[in-house]
């Protein structure tokens, strides 16, 4: 007696092979069975004539830490066939973390990851890991946030992480992955985490290494000065090289200043492979990001955490010292900010940062700084997509041409808060699988599985998962390769795709007929 059986599907098993016609039987948490079960006995029949049964869809790059804390039924990523999001990204999350330090984080990242409950045990991994295990809708897996690893080991300060601070440091790296962290985790626009040189990044790489652990870089573009090779892509290569690490590139595409380039991106990063280093990348599929912009204040701004933030942008003085800054030195676009989050201020939700200036008749910095104080930091945006439909078109095609190297995985960098959050937290997989596979004859639907799931699941060490195959977990989606769609736009977000009618989280049915079930069947995986 099976507990589910999926009938009458296209099997695409995730391994990249051709889709071959079978039924799917599930029994408990795994996958029982893959053949004729016509005549098996069961408690539930999936009819999926005419439909792909894939493994559920990983998502390599989500910032769903706190907002499945708030909303673990998490309908925007299930609703896509995410059946797994790896936390921790960018470096910005909550463990581990004392109960004080993880006040301070918590408040500073609101923006970001919105208001988990206050006082959650943050103050290792295993703690972490504790508050989404059967408790959220999906499976979750964790890499070390750099952030709260150099909150912990210094403090919210501007200082050289050496002597025994790096000591600890590495020691938190190490037992968070013994722990079940599949690896470290870094953003290098962002803080304390940019307050690194590449030197402590080696050191703390070099722990990673000794554990097991992936290294996910969000390269540098702040206090480049610090970086070999000025940052960015040249810094996480030698990091590789020196550490020994495995080296995974966040969200690394075309945009619009460099549509169609895509060779020129690869080249560094193709050549340090045949060198010896191993990398892998991942990508969402649209021309714009979104974050939050408490992280466009200077370096300094940020020392001493939120307090001394808001106390800067109380102080007279102090505050024209960071209007001066963001009118004529932040090195960024502050014209193509629209805001996405401002829980105080609702209304402004949608609206640019130019728009919002010339409302009030003051300049960029000053807006921004208002809006900052107001909002008590908890302000998120993302980049308006570009007005030249040609270029737009473009990137989208080098996305799926990036998607077809073997090294390549998707991550949504899913930003689920406010009224009008960035399109990619409800449209990314649908994205690529229905409509730009269709648009752009570069990768067909086995393949593109394949970078959805296999792919992540090895690359992370994911055990019995991103594949359909007897024995592994039964994380499964059912699609409409031919109907399926994306819906959410820049413009009207929050709007779930069409064509996935069924998702089953550990054998359980999270999605039936395009409704969430309510089962909270997700494990902290691996």
């Amino acid at each position: 007696m099976f507990d589910v059986v999926i009938l009458g599907g296209t099997v695409v098993d995730g391994t990249g092979s051709p889709g071959y016609r079978s039924d799917v039987g599930i029994s408990g948490d795994s996958v029982d069975a893959i053949g004729d079960l016509s005549k098996a006995e069961t408690r539930r029949v999936i009819d999926a004539t005419g439909m792909i049964v894939s493994p559920g869809f990983i998502d390599t790059h989500a910032h769903s830490d706190g907002a499945l804390l708030v909303d673990p039924q998490h309908a925007n990523g299930l609703r896509q066939g995410i059946t797994t999001e790896i936390l921790g990204q960018d470096g910005l999350s909550y463990a581990p973390l004392s109960a004080a330090n993880y006040a301070v984080y918590r408040r500073y990242l609101a923006g970001l990851l919105g208001e988990p409950p206050e006082g959650l045990d943050m103050s290792s991994v295993a703690a972490f890991r504790s508050h989404y295990d059967k408790k959220v809708a999906i499976n979750t897996a964790y890499c070390v946030a750099h952030g709260a690893v150099r909150l912990e080991a210094l403090g919210f300060r501007d200082a050289p992480l050496t002597g025994d601070a790096l000591k600890h440091a590495r020691r938190l790296i190490a037992e968070g992955i013994e722990q079940g962290a599949v690896g470290f985790a870094t953003g290098m626009s962002y803080f304390p985490n940019s307050w690194s040189d590449t030197e402590e990044m080696v050191e703390l790489c070099k722990a990673t290494q000794a554990a097991g652990g992936v290294y996910v870089t969000h390269l540098r573009n702040v206090n480049v000065d610090r970086a070999y090779g000025g940052g960015g892509v040249p810094e996480a290569l030698e990091i590789g090289r020196r550490s020994g690490v495995k080296v995974h590139f966040s969200h690394y595409r075309t945009q619009a200043d460099n549509a169609g380039q895509v060779s020129e991106r690869m080249e560094l990063i193709d050549k340090a492979k045949a060198e010896g280093v191993d990398c892998t990348l991942e990508l969402y599929p649209y021309p714009t990001g979104s974050s939050y912009p408490v992280s466009f204040l200077p370096s300094y701004a940020h020392d001493g955490g939120p307090d001394a933030i808001i106390d800067r942008l109380k102080d007279p003085a102090e505050r024209q010292k960071l209007v001066d800054y963001l009118d004529n030195d932040y090195p960024g676009d502050l014209h193509g900010a629209v805001f996405t989050y401002l829980p105080k201020n609702r209304d402004l939700e949608g609206v640019s940062l130019p728009e919002i200036a010339g409302s009030r008749g003051v300049s960029l910095g000053e807006a921004l700084c208002d809006l900052l104080l107001d909002e008590d930091m908890q302000v998120g945006y993302r980049g308006a997509p570009p007005d030249n439909v040609a270029v737009w078109r473009q990137v989208s095609r080098d996305c799926v041409e990036l998607l077809s190297r073997p090294d390549y995985m998707v991550g949504s960098d899913s930003i689920p808060l406010g009224g009008l959050p960035h399109p990619r937290a409800y449209g990314t997989f649908p994205r690529f699988l229905g409509r730009l596979r269709r648009a752009f004859d570069i990768l067909g639907l086995e393949q593109m599985v394949q970078r959805m799931t296999d792919n992540a699941a090895r690359r992370f060490g994911l055990t019995r998962r991103g594949r359909i195959e007897s024995g592994y977990f039964a994380d499964i989606v059912v699609f409409d390769a031919e109907h399926l769609i994306d819906n959410a736009t820049y413009d009207d977000p929050k709007q779930f795709p069409a064509g996935i009618p069924y998702v089953l989280v550990n054998g359980q049915v999270a999605v039936d007929s395009e409704r969430c079930t309510g089962v909270m069947a997700g494990r902290a995986v691996p």
